[in-house]
């Protein structure tokens, strides 16, 4: 049935809710919230004044969904959360969605660890009660490094046993005998009480006091010298020197209290906006990062920050008591409301006016200008690279968008293990996420042809029960598998393309697509389209990205292949231990790296790999060790 706009305007409800615009693909171009669905919706298509951008987006309108929530707080997380999840090409997106490195302390364990964590699985709010975050930090070396050195320290476990239900059930692994571990996994080495005390040391460090340690440390290394015991001494005096330089390299802000807060300023210049946010923890400038955003030239300074703030915390596992913006946001109440929800207590958005706090705002916003100005260039010639390099290569395909792409790829080698790869491009930039492997499987021997057509059969297929589960359910999760590309494009010339348009024409889907074309040398020489070859120009941006999307189609296909090919070879070995199966195979070569290194473990290192237990470890040594006698 086909969607009448002014129907569905007129059923809108009068309730808080999120709107989302499709185009005539499916695509969906814009995401937005409102206290007021009826009104906010209706505003779009009333014959008012409106941006360029506005009006333009209006113009690619097929259809519009929406849903209703209880508040307007309710609308605003949804509609977060469902812009990071589309990134709709008319809102303000942050073009670089950062996955920052924290520090992890799982307080909620009998004997907690210190890890290393780039994000929290599940809400915020929920993680934080279960476990403590400090961070975030730009360097996940120095975070690696400050685990390193605060484990050096209080010989924390690093181990994924299940403390205390494990203790004494399997012997302690090699960190204990080198006394890099006090051994909590084995009854009378450590008391609970006395584990507590390290991790309360370990969490009086990462909360930057750091006196009780240098002390700690300085009569450590003295008593070893008056002892002579002078290989202890040097051991103290190297933690201690460590400690110091970490401690150096946190500087003081001039801010009196020692509050946990971000710093968030911008800088804008035609359609680009930068954005700085300095971390301050526990009064101490830990880390200053920047991040990109795009659609912003229509926009106020209030309105890109409001955007900002959305997406940047919906994201974040840690949420500091103050926000210092350079500008007040229209949203301010309700996002506090929001924050301090995932906070689990009172969050703040300030927009200082004097004094210290101003001027270091001023200071984010001198840094922002710096960063963009200096970048201008740079900023252009990536445009060029990528989005314009995507756009030429349309208009000489004669296509309306090439936004995205998909680019397939068989691999074998004299028939062994044929797969297929499905590698994506988003606006001239390869998406990672995206791509899929295909193991073949109706296929017998070294037929690319036939190859082709089951990998891109499995892949429309998919697409279209995507698209029924859509429509049946608009809660269904979306996946890569569920979008429309606007250009198929195959390594190879008419003999692939005409697969892809074999089976097209039988899913009955009308997507574009065209070959790369090699010359003998095995070089792009132009594209195949529509029956006709068309030169490309070498030298230009388009040529560039078609040669970029074969060779990473080409490399991602054999780095499959010679993965299955690997595997093959290890079965023979590890698969042949009774109790080892594939998750303990990989298990093992992930712990230790090699056979080789398998074959000289002992039983405890073998058991303290994941997913091992006694039994296992010692089916493993007797394996090898029967092999050696």
């Amino acid at each position: 049935m086909e969607f009448d706009i002014e129907e569905n305007l007129a059923h809108l409800p009068k309730r808080p809710g999120v709107y989302i615009m499709h185009a005539a693909n499916d695509e969906i171009i814009y995401i937005g919230k409102a206290v007021n669905l009826f009104n906010r919706v209706h505003s779009y298509f009333r014959k008012t004044k409106k941006s360029p951008k506005i009006q333009k987006m209006v113009t690619h309108i097929n259809y519009f969904e929406y849903i209703i929530t209880d508040s307007e707080l309710e609308a605003l997380v949804l509609e977060s959360n469902l812009i990071k999840k589309h990134r709709p090409r008319y809102n303000t997106m942050l073009k670089d969605d950062k996955s920052y490195p924290y520090i992890k302390v799982t307080v909620n364990e009998p004997y907690p660890r210190i890890l290393f964590s780039r994000k929290p699985q599940g809400d915020t709010a929920v993680t934080k009660s279960k476990a403590k975050f400090f961070g975030p930090y730009t360097s996940a070396w120095g975070v690696h490094d400050t685990i390193e050195l605060i484990n050096k320290i209080y010989k924390l476990r690093t181990c994924n046993r299940v403390l205390p239900r494990d203790i004494d059930k399997v012997r302690p692994c090699l960190k204990y005998h080198i006394k890099m571990c006090q051994g909590p996994c084995k009854s009378g080495c450590t008391s609970a009480e006395e584990y507590q005390k390290s991790v309360d040391g370990a969490l009086n460090f990462l909360n930057g006091n750091y006196k009780p340690i240098l002390d700690m440390l300085e009569k450590n290394m003295m008593d070893a010298s008056e002892e002579m015991r002078y290989e202890d001494a040097i051991e103290w005096r190297d933690l201690l020197n460590s400690v110091k330089t970490v401690a150096q390299k946190q500087k003081i802000t001039a801010a009196s209290d020692a509050e946990d807060r971000d710093i968030i300023a911008c800088y804008s210049e035609d359609d680009e906006s930068v954005i700085v946010i300095f971390f301050v923890r526990n009064g101490r400038l830990v880390g200053r990062d920047h991040h990109y955003m795009t659609g912003t030239s229509e926009q106020s300074k209030s309105e890109i920050l409001d955007s900002f703030v959305k997406q940047f915390y919906s994201g974040t596992p840690f949420i500091p008591k103050e926000i210092m913006l350079e500008e007040d946001i229209e949203e301010k109440e309700v996002i506090e409301e929001w924050l301090t929800k995932q906070r689990g207590a009172k969050v703040t958005l300030l927009n200082p006016k004097r004094g210290m706090k101003e001027r270091l705002v001023h200071l984010a916003q001198k840094n922002a200008e710096l960063i963009l100005t200096t970048d201008k260039d740079k900023f252009r010639k990536r445009e060029e690279r990528t989005i314009g390099a995507a756009k030429e290569l349309a208009e000489l395909i004669g296509i309306e968008s090439a936004a995205r792409i998909e680019s397939y790829d068989i691999s074998n080698i004299s028939g062994f293990e044929s797969v297929g790869s499905m590698v994506v491009f988003e606006n001239g930039r390869a998406k990672n996420s995206d791509y899929r492997k295909f193991r073949i499987k109706t296929v017998v021997g070294p037929n690319d042809y036939a190859s082709m057509k089951e990998v891109l059969t499995r892949r429309y297929k998919r697409l279209i029960e995507s698209r029924k589960e859509f429509e049946e359910n608009p809660d269904a999760i979306e996946d890569s598998f569920s979008r429309f590309p606007d250009l198929i494009l195959m390594d190879g010339g008419k003999g692939q393309v005409n697969i892809a348009l074999e089976v097209l024409d039988e899913l009955h889907l009308n997507i574009p697509v065209a070959g790369m074309v090699k010359d003998d040398n095995h070089r792009t020489r132009g594209i195949y389209f529509e029956n006709v070859e068309l030169p490309i120009d070498s030298h230009s941006e388009s040529f560039k990205l078609v040669t970029r999307i074969q060779d990473e189609t080409h490399r991602f296909a054999i780095t499959y292949h010679r993965s299955l090919h690997a595997n093959k070879q290890l079965h023979s070995i590890l698969d042949d231990i009774q109790g080892i199966g594939e998750a303990r195979r990989k298990a093992l070569m992930k712990a230790f790296g090699s056979i080789d290194a398998i074959r000289a473990a002992s039983e405890s290192d073998l058991a303290a790999v994941d997913g091992m237990n006694a039994r296992a470890a010692e089916a493993v040594y007797e394996f090898f060790h029967a092999k050696e006698h």
